[in-house]
This record gives C-alpha cells, sequence and structure tokens, in this order.
C-alpha cells in the first residue's frame, strides 16, 4: 500500500469546500526510518461488510501499510446492529480503538472526535473538492468543523424478480409508488407474492422508511433542522400509503425481520421486491446464479408531492478517529492512503463501494455497463446517475446529531410499527411521531 500521504497539509479555511483544492500549508514529515521511532499500533474498529472477502481484503490492506508505516495494525469487525452501542461503551470509557468506521453519519459522537478537516485537505490535491454527499453527512454546522471522514457509499436500488412481475404484464418493474401499490396488490392476490420493503427497527428497515417518508416529501427535519414532520398533511398521506401498501401487498414479517431480513426473504423468493444495496445481487450471484439472472434493478420510485427519483443512501462509510485515540497521527494518515485505494475498493466490493471521489474510479460507467458477473452483463448500468438521485441522510438539511440520533433510535420505524399492529391511527401517530422527534432535537439544542 502506498504511502503517499506521508505529508500533512495544514487546516486553513477547508470550511469552504470550493476551495478544498487549493489548500495548503507548511509540511510535517513523518520519519520511515524504524530505528528513529519504536513500532506504534493503530486499532480500527468497522461495521462487517456485506459483501463477501471485501473485509479480508481490507484487513490485508491495512497490514500493509503498516508494515510499510511501522505500526501494528489491528482491525476488529462489528456486525452493523452493534456499532452504536460498540461506540457508546468506549465513548463512555474514554479509551478503545483509533479509528471506528460506521455505516452511517456519526453525528451524535461529534464532541468525541477529532476536526476530520486535515484528512479531507489531504486528499483534495490528488482527488479533488469533497463531494457533497460527503460534505453533508460529515460536517457540523454548530462546531464548523468535520466529526468524519467518508471515502465511500452505497445507493438503495428497487430490486426486483423480473419473471414475477412479467406475470401481471410488468417486466420492467414498478416506477412509482402507485404502480407498486398497483402491481404489488395483483402479485399477491393472484399469485400469493408479497412485496419485501423492510419495515422493521434495523439498518435496512430504517433507510427504506426514511426513504419513503422523504419520497412522500414528509421530511423529519428541515434546513435549519428543526421538526418538520406533520407540520403539514405529507406526514398523515405516507402513513396512510404504507399502511395500505402493507394490507394489500405485504406480509407480516416486514415489521419483524432481523438485519437483512429482506435479503434473506429475496434470496428465498418469499417476496417479489425490495429496497436495499446491490450486496444482495452479489451474493445471489454467488451462491445460485440462476436466481440471481432473474433478479433486475432499478432506480428509486418516482416520489410523490413533487419528488422526483429519490432514495436515501444504504450505506455511509464513515471513519471517525476518537479524540482519546492513542494514535491521531497515524490514523489520519491511514485514512488519507484509503483514498489511493479507492479503485480497488470498488472491486473488492464488487461495486457496492461507490467511491466518495469520482476521480479514483473515472471508468465507472464502463463497469456498471459491461459486469462481468451480470446476466445481462448491462443490468447495474441502472446505477449509473446514482449520485444524482442520491442525497444525504439528514436532507433537506445535514446529517445532524439529532436527525441521526431519530433515525438510530428507530423513531420512525416504531411509528410506523404502530399504525400497521393497529395500535395507533396515521394521525396519532404521526402526532407521537412529531413529538418524539421534538425531545431529540430540544436535547439537542441544550448538549450543543
Amino acid at each position: 500500500m502506498s504511502n503517499s500521504t506521508g505529508k500533512r497539509i495544514s487546516r486553513r479555511n477547508f470550511i469552504k469546500v470550493s476551495a478544498a483544492t487549493g489548500a495548503a500549508g507548511p509540511y510535517f514529515v513523518f520519519s520511515s526510518d524504524p530505528t528513529l521511532s519504536s513500532e506504534k499500533t493503530l486499532r480500527i474498529a468497522k461495521w462487517s461488510h456485506f459483501v463477501p472477502g471485501y473485509d479480508a481484503w481490507f484487513e490485508r490492506t491495512a497490514t500493509e501499510w503498516g508494515t510499510q508505516n511501522h505500526t501494528r495494525v489491528i482491525v476488529d469487525e462489528i456486525p452493523v446492529e452493534e456499532i452504536r452501542a460498540r461506540a457508546g461503551a468506549e465513548i463512555k470509557e474514554g479509551k478503545g480503538h483509533d479509528i471506528f468506521i460506521f455505516p452511517w453519519p456519526p453525528a451524535e459522537y461529534h464532541q468525541h472526535v477529532i476536526d476530520h478537516a486535515e484528512i479531507y485537505q489531504m486528499v483534495a490535491p490528488k482527488y479533488g473538492a469533497i463531494q457533497q454527499l460527503a460534505h453533508r453527512s460529515t460536517f457540523n454546522l454548530d462546531s464548523q468543523k468535520y466529526f468524519a471522514f467518508a471515502d465511500f457509499w452505497a445507493p438503495s436500488p428497487l430490486l426486483y424478480f423480473e419473471d414475477d412481475w412479467a406475470k401481471i404484464g410488468m417486466p420492467l418493474g414498478p416506477v412509482h409508488y402507485g404502480s407498486l401499490y398497483g402491481g404489488g396488490q395483483k402479485l399477491r392476490d393472484q399469485f400469493g407474492i408479497p412485496c419485501g420493503l423492510a419495515f422493521s427497527p434495523t439498518l435496512e428497515g430504517n433507510v427504506t422508511l426514511h426513504t419513503m417518508l422523504y419520497a412522500f416529501r414528509a421530511w423529519i427535519l428541515d434546513a435549519k433542522g428543526e421538526v418538520l414532520f406533520n407540520q403539514n398533511g405529507f406526514a398523515v398521506q405516507a402513513l396512510k400509503y404504507i399502511q395500505m401498501l402493507y394490507r394489500a401487498t405485504g406480509t407480516p414479517e416486514q415489521i419483524s425481520w432481523g438485519p437483512e431480513g429482506n435479503v434473506g426473504a429475496m434470496l428465498s423468493r418469499k417476496i417479489s421486491c425490495t429496497i436495499n444495496g446491490i450486496s444482495l445481487l452479489r451474493v445471489a450471484e454467488k451462491q445460485n446464479p440462476g436466481l440471481a439472472s432473474d433478479i433486475m434493478l432499478q432506480p428509486p420510485l418516482i416520489g410523490r408531492n413533487g419528488m422526483g427519483v429519490t432514495a436515501l443512501p444504504h450505506i455511509t462509510n464513515c471513519s471517525a478517529v476518537w479524540s482519546f485515540a492513542q494514535n491521531q497521527e497515524g490514523a489520519k494518515m491511514f485514512l488519507a492512503d484509503q483514498a489511493d485505494h479507492a479503485r480497488t475498493s470498488y472491486e473488492k466490493s464488487l461495486g457496492f463501494n461507490f467511491p466518495i471521489y469520482p476521480k479514483t474510479v473515472p471508468d465507472i460507467v464502463v463497469r456498471l455497463s459491461q459486469d462481468p458477473k451480470a446476466k445481462p452483463p448491462y443490468k447495474y448500468i441502472k446505477l449509473k446517475d446514482a449520485l444524482h438521485w442520491t442525497p444525504n441522510l439528514g436532507v433537506p438539511g445535514f446529517a445532524t446529531p439529532a436527525y441521526m440520533e431519530i433515525f438510530n433510535s428507530s423513531v420512525v420505524p416504531n411509528m410506523v410499527a404502530s399504525v400497521l399492529k393497529g395500535e395507533k391511527s396515521a394521525e396519532d401517530a404521526a402526532v407521537a411521531g412529531a413529538a418524539e422527534m421534538q425531545k431529540i432535537v430540544a436535547k439537542w439544542k441544550h448538549i450543543t
């Protein structure tokens, strides 16, 4: 692994994203002579990747980086569902890993991390200014600091069985929420095949439901971070649609699935469609190529109330260096060097890891149109405009601590479940959900 960022650029007004590529400053040289410094240790915690084989590559790359930089690198993989609890425990103890890698923006921990602007600035001369998705996912407007470094993300397309939807005359699958409802109802009524959008309090359920609310313009917070949910009729409209969709097309398991429950349901052909990252397809291509050939993907469904094609990211890979990290300098160097391996990261993840810096994989459209494992090989070309239809978590604002607590504490899945189980009406659930969101926002105003 190349140590291209052995030189560190100081932070100068990096808040203005457009100025990133022009940043410059004094240089500090890190010695590579083992006789001048003893071996250090760099501890990394990361979420377990969904594509088999990627984690093994990451560990090998980290070890190679350590050899070149006279550092012992230790990588610990943590299941996604345990990430938040493990991070909170390290903060409480004030010790743990040097780098903690999250599958979403770790805005809740902004007071316990370094300013990552320097890392973005180290990468900028090579690969350009920070992308908007990364900026809005890792920048804290109040402190004017970056609480994490984002290097890749994963889009959330709609995946569906082409042969199932062809049975009702829709071989191209649903294209908007109206056809999802109408076509899904026919599939379940005529063939007993339910739709399978995840509604449970999991990563998949959170991304799906937050996407649906946003697509109905039932936004959680506004651009200033104030609660917008249920300030108009969009929230109730969205909840009523989800209730109708569940009753007409769904299956009871949707609200009780564990992590990747929708993936398992697709791979066992129990459902006709779902929203997920392409890791679902990659697993199918490895385990059952015949099944994989029947699964197609398309951009997200067209929204309502003036919303177009849109879906929140399935993953936003964000690395945070704790303020109590024992090897902060090594951590910053390691993360900056990761940008040099974005192309290989994309390949080893089988196209799951979309690069934050487009220059690192300039031929991504060609790769999407000529995939060696896909049948047909142009299957993944539907993702070529993914960045245009993928806003950040927290949209229309930034990924704030309040929004991410709402996301990670499953306020939305729990609210939706109360409607689907018949415990609350859509109107009452919207009121209760908005009140819970307001408590979280008020708490963070006090903390900040």
